[in-house]
């Protein structure tokens, strides 16, 4: 039997959902997930009879040393790395270490950075044999079916001396063909709610959005037309996680999960129908909540929804594509509150068009609306976004990825690189230190682990350097 190695590399820790690839640092409920992509294609090589083995060198602190002993132990034939834009190089030495320890092991990289520049980065790294350009499920099947390369749509491979980029493969329109994660491959146990510390899946329900916002990946990637996986196919993963893992904490993620009220609705009903006592949290457009979808989520077992605010300044909210108000936004917020369902947002700053101005703005509106959590970011380019686009023909500066999310990618038109850093870190320190804020924290902690979590998280957002 064949066997394949499937990792991320050991780099600095991340979300490596493709669209996001965001470091953990500074999220409070949301703890490094499970290779969630991997487990997919963990089922996909069991399908075609190859033994799989998964591992997260950057959950577990490990270095290149380690990812030798263990490819020498498994002597896989095929390794494959998810890779990040944010930590390409670094990345891509896992593959270079891999070659240089089975000079026959096939090598494949995988991630949102290959739909977009997969053919210049093999060009400048010749121990890449292989590159998945695209979804990766089918494409891997067909790899591991040991199908001729020149036949794989959406592949970027080597012939002798020659680079060749196959044609696109076309986005899966029928998700629940897919098989459920093969979780047995990882420690369920590790990757765990910090606010209750208990084991947490993440659920992939759907694909794609229709709003192409200028900083995101979710429409260059996974198509403007959201593909959704059906409430029993769904479920059925739920139940799986809940008898076979004991798992019954959930992330549903999605580009974007509300948009369509009726399968909302259905899903909804379906997780009530089926009598598994759950909770999940998931995403939500602040212009697409409506009081009926809410109750429903609520009813189901929804305990927090992630909002994309990115800005107080309508202005910014204009440019950047989020084709949403601020006055949406707050009935939105108001509505969740309500319901008291727990509300994450999400702000972005250090966009080309970002001034003193906005920021404070930004400030202003994320402190009225006082959302039991927030994270705020620095703008990052990430290839294939409009961003990235924008500046390839402005005079932003060179991009930076020292510091994904933390440290800007690149100045604005207003604001040196520096200046948007120096701002970012009073907002978050305005943020954070209102008494207001800290004592609905307080209020909210129901367990040591909550408290010792929040407070790790609280001082190392606060005094970073």
């Amino acid at each position: 039997m064949k066997r394949i190695y499937l990792i991320y590399p050991p780099s600095p820790v991340m979300n490596r959902e493709e669209r996001c690839q965001q470091p953990t640092d500074d999220l409070i409920l949301i703890p490094p997930l499970p290779p969630s992509d991997l487990l997919y294609l963990g089922a996909i090589a069991r399908k075609c009879n190859v033994l799989p083995k998964v591992k997260d060198y950057s959950f577990f602190s490990e270095t290149l040393e380690d990812l030798k002993k263990d490819i020498l132990d498994f002597e896989p034939d095929y390794i494959i790395a998810n890779v990040a834009t944010t930590t390409l190089e670094n990345d891509l030495t896992a593959l270079k270490v891999a070659k240089e320890t089975l000079p026959n092991i096939i090598t494949i990289a995988k991630g949102a950075h290959f739909n977009f520049l997969a053919k210049e980065t093999m060009e400048k790294n010749p121990f890449i044999d292989v590159a998945i350009c695209g979804e990766s499920e089918l494409t891997l099947e067909e790899i591991l079916s040991e199908k001729d390369f020149g036949e794989i749509l959406g592949l970027c491979y080597r012939k002798e001396n020659e680079i060749i980029e196959n044609q696109k493969r076309k986005l899966n329109d029928n998700l629940d063909n897919l098989p459920y994660p093969a979780r047995d491959l990882i420690d369920n146990n590790l990757y765990i709610r910090p606010d209750n510390n208990k084991k947490q899946a993440v659920i992939k329900v759907s694909r794609g959005c229709p709003y192409h916002c200028f900083f995101c990946l979710a429409t260059p990637l996974n198509g403007a037309k959201v593909r959704y996986r059906s409430p029993k196919n769904i479920v059925g993963e739920i139940r799986e996680c809940y008898e076979k893992y004991g798992i019954d904490n959930f992330i549903f993620w999605s580009d974007i999960f509300n948009l369509d009220k009726k399968w909302v609705k259905e899903l909804c009903e379906e997780i009530i129908n089926s009598k598994l006592k759950i909770t999940f949290s998931t995403n939500t457009r602040a212009d697409s909540a409506d009081i009926e979808s809410i109750k429903l989520m609520k009813k189901a077992g929804c305990k927090l929804v992630s909002i994309g605010i990115e800005s107080g300044s309508q202005e910014m909210l204009d440019k950047m594509g989020k084709k949403i108000t601020l006055e949406q936004i707050k009935n939105t917020v108001k509505i969740f509150k309500k319901e008291k369902i727990a509300i994450y947002a999400y702000y972005v700053i250090g966009l080309p068009w970002e001034n003193k101005e906005t920021i404070e703005q930004t400030l202003k509106f994320a402190q009225k609306l006082n959302t039991d959590f927030a994270s705020f970011y620095t703008a990052t380019a990430l290839v294939g976004s409009r961003f990235y686009e924008y500046i390839q023909n402005s005079d932003l500066g060179e991009l930076n990825f020292d510091h994904p999310y933390y440290y800007p990618s690149v100045k604005t038109h207003y604001l040196e690189a520096k200046e948007v850093f120096k701002l970012h870190k009073q907002l978050v320190k305005k943020y954070y230190m209102r008494p207001r804020y800290i004592l609905k924290m307080l209020f909210q902690i129901r367990s040591f682990e909550q408290f010792a979590n929040y407070f790790k998280t609280g001082l190392r957002i606060l005094f970073r350097k």
